[in-house]
């Protein structure tokens, strides 16, 4: 299994990345690396930068499965990644939907799920009210893990608006050690949006206390 993948992304057309690898294997080939919708939509800002993902191959069958072609999909992390498999275990879902229908993150997504949120899930490309119901039977006591306290949140009518949002979510937005710490985590190859989401969440689960940029990375590292 191919589990991960770093190298610089030197194309993104749609939701197809193309990353040379990383080391010498990258002087001789180039890979093309599916994304979800909402991962494709942050990424393109970050051409010709280094990127990590989390990896999945699989084989698609072609001319009406006589033959078969290796397709590799990256995600954010190997969380998102586990959030897919779970996603296209719902009758209806096959790789390439998923990947369609994922034009919000997963935590997002799953906080609709939890919510019974169906209305909220029809905002999603591909996602009818028939396989929103299907997909809350399916998945609502499977996904809680992935979502996020807001979008828990019984205030919410919908997943976060349009997917071109998204792409603001990678300008800096912290300031201070808050702001360091993410950029040493992106020096490690880290993503902006792993890396923010990663200090944030130690941040938030440690609230009154003064955290030096040397804490916060550790926090991060211990997971929270």
């Amino acid at each position: 299994m191919v589990a991960s993948l770093t190298g610089t992304l030197i194309a993104l057309e749609g939701t197809a990345a193309t990353v040379r690898p990383a080391g010498p294997v990258g002087d001789a080939v180039s890979l093309e690396v599916l994304l979800p919708a909402y991962l494709a939509e942050r990424l393109l800002t970050h051409v010709g930068e280094a990127v990590t993902l989390a990896t999945f191959l699989y084989f698609e069958g072609q001319g009406q499965g006589t033959s078969f072609e290796p397709r590799l999909l990256g995600f954010a992390t190997a969380d998102e990644r586990r959030f897919f498999d779970l996603f296209t275990t719902v009758k209806g879902i096959g790789n390439r939907k998923a990947l369609r229908a994922m034009a919000q993150p997963p935590a997002e997504i799953a906080g609709a799920i939890v919510r019974g949120d169906a209305k909220a899930l029809t905002q999603l490309p591909e996602i009818g009210r028939k396989l929103a119901d299907t997909m809350i039977l399916e998945l609502k006591d499977k996904v809680a893990a992935f979502a996020s306290a807001a979008s828990l949140s019984p205030e919410r009518s919908g997943v976060s608006g349009p997917v071109r949002r998204a792409s603001s979510q990678l300008e800096p937005a912290l300031t201070g050690p808050a702001g360091d710490a993410v950029e040493a985590l992106i020096r490690l190859g880290e993503l902006r949006v792993d890396a923010e989401r990663r200090v944030l969440r130690a941040i938030d689960k440690h609230k009154g206390h003064e955290l030096p940029v040397e804490r916060l990375i550790a926090l991060v590292f211990a997971g929270g």
